[in-house]
């Protein structure tokens, strides 16, 4: 009987772990919970509400901690601005 090897898939990241590892765009999708899309248009040069990353030649990487400053950044920002009605 052959044996029949499983598919090898690249290793997923904790995305809410406390290393220092570069997410990927796909790890930071997740992390923002927000479409990989979302990300690709945040990274743009001409984004109004560009998002922190490192270019790694062609590749966009991301830092947890960026990430996170950015939330906070927009929950204080969201917090200043008068309520609708």
């Amino acid at each position: 009987m052959p044996i029949v090897q499983e598919p090898q898939t690249a290793p997923t990241l904790d995305i809410n772990g406390s290393d220092d590892a570069l997410l990927t765009v796909q790890d930071a999708a997740r992390f923002l919970k927000v479409p990989i899309s979302w990300v690709y248009e945040h990274v743009r040069p001409d984004s109004q509400d560009r998002l922190p990353f490192v270019k790694i030649g062609k590749y966009v990487r991301f830092h947890r901690r960026d990430l996170q400053m950015y939330i906070e950044a927009k929950r204080a920002e969201s917090s200043r601005q008068p309520r609708r009605r």
